[in-house]
């Protein structure tokens, strides 16, 4: 029976041969010579220049000199949002919007995106579906519900209702765990230890104005310092961090000043809290902002979205000046049809760093920050982001090569002929022993 002419879905098998590639490992600055890889069970178990002897029924996979290197990671991910639209979000029906979740999660995988920290929603079922086999996607650090005070950014109630303090109802959003409100040291302790409670690795927190948000400006503070401590220490005491969204140096300051180890975003800082996050060894998880990423319905909207584009070069070019821990991510949300900028964003760092830098940042960089979660690290068993002997089998075979010309990333249809994740192939249009 004749072959489809492309081929993506699910193989398992005990092992594979990546014969004849040459390795962007993650951290090194240059592709090693053409060199054999050979993947058992979830993990690589041996690179070398020598030949291989491959156990009995593995899958060969003639490299043809292309390049191997780690799955590609994304630090700011919202699996929900970005499976769904503003309307299905927030009005839909509950099960078509896992259901286009659960699609969007296939979809991110086969992009080339073999981990994502989810910064927004419970994702705890698609994660736990994900690691089991059940379904395709990605390796899913998650938050759980993100936490915001009354009128921040994660407020989705209209403003004529009662804020639940006062007896009013949850929005939709807290119905469905995207968002939960809470005001007080009290009550974001308790919002942070139910996060906890159902699997967080990260604690996310809404520490600034937003864009996508009605109420309130983009320049504001949210949460008090000791609001903030309060989730750190809730954090810390299960071994892990929280992350804010944030873009104001202000809001930064008062930020690390709680302990908070992840500012996510910060388009609208200043030089001095960019040194400043430097100083204090805090991450700094930034997306390359264009202002055609999103679009927004309301001229307040629009204008917040334009001003924070606008801070994209500064903070990077700070970032890289005063040598900032920088991790990518992209944010995209509420627009399934425009997820492929996924990996056109990824390419836009080259702006900034050189096209080896921009690769470690999406790989083994991430990683870095992705295992700041401690014992809260769902995927301790072995290391991520890196193509070494032991570290888990999530691997790209590419047509071109992005140490070169980072573009190769953007046709990802085309240029990832093999993707693999946990030693299970998803996708080979090469179709090698299938």
């Amino acid at each position: 029976m004749e072959r489809p002419a492309h081929l993506e879905h699910e193989m398992t098998r005990s092992a594979v041969l990546f014969r004849n590639v040459r390795i962007f490992d993650g951290t090194s600055d240059r592709l090693t010579e053409p060199i054999n890889v050979l993947v058992v069970g979830k993990t690589i178990a041996t690179i070398d220049k020598q030949p291989i002897t491959t156990p009995q029924g593995a899958t060969v996979i003639e490299g043809g000199s292309r390049v191997l290197m780690p799955g590609l990671t994304d630090a700011h991910w919202h699996m929900l949002a970005a499976g769904n639209d503003s309307a299905e979000l927030n009005f839909g029906n509950i099960g078509l919007v896992y259901a286009n979740a659960v699609a969007e999660a296939h979809r991110t995988l086969l992009r080339g995106f073999t981990t994502v920290r989810d910064m927004a929603g419970d994702v705890f079922g698609i994660k736990l579906a994900i690691d089991r086999g059940t379904i395709p996607g990605p390796r899913v650090y998650p938050s759980g519900a993100a936490i915001s005070q009354t009128g921040g950014h994660g407020d989705f109630t209209f403003v004529y209702q009662r804020p639940t303090t006062f007896g009013g109802s949850p929005s939709h959003m807290e119905d469905i765990g995207f968002m939960t409100i809470a005001d007080g040291p009290d009550a974001v302790l308790t919002a942070a230890r139910e996060q906890l409670k159902k699997g967080a690795s990260q604690i996310k927190l809404m520490a600034g104005g937003g864009v996508a948000s009605l109420y309130d400006p983009i320049d504001v503070m949210q949460y008090t310092g000791e609001e903030l401590k309060a989730a750190v220490q809730a954090a810390e005491n299960w071994g892990t961090y929280v992350a804010v969204h944030v873009y104001t140096p202000q809001a930064i300051q008062q930020a690390i000043a709680a302990g908070v180890k992840s500012i996510d975003h910060g388009h609208l800082t200043d030089e001095a809290t960019v040194k400043l996050i430097a100083e204090k060894g805090v991450w700094l998880s930034t997306q390359p902002f264009a202002e055609s990423d999103h679009s927004f319905p309301t001229a307040d909207q629009q204008a917040k979205n334009r001003a924070v584009c606008n801070g994209t070069d500064n903070v990077y070019r700070w970032a890289r000046q005063h040598r900032v821990k920088v991790a990518f991510g992209t944010d995209l949300l509420f627009e399934p049809q425009d997820n492929y900028k996924q990996n056109e964003m990824l390419t836009r760092v080259a702006q900034y760093y050189s096209n080896v830098e921009v690769l470690k940042m999406a790989t083994s960089q991430n990683a870095q920050l992705f295992a700041m979660s401690g014992k809260r690290n769902p995927y301790q068993e072995a290391k991520l982001g890196v193509v070494k002997e032991g570290a888990f089998a999530d691997l790209l075979l590419v047509e071109g090569d992005p140490t070169v010309d980072i573009n190769v990333l953007k046709d990802y249809e085309k240029n990832f002929v093999v993707v693999m994740k946990d030693g299970t192939i998803f996708k080979d249009i090469l179709f090698h022993a299938l």
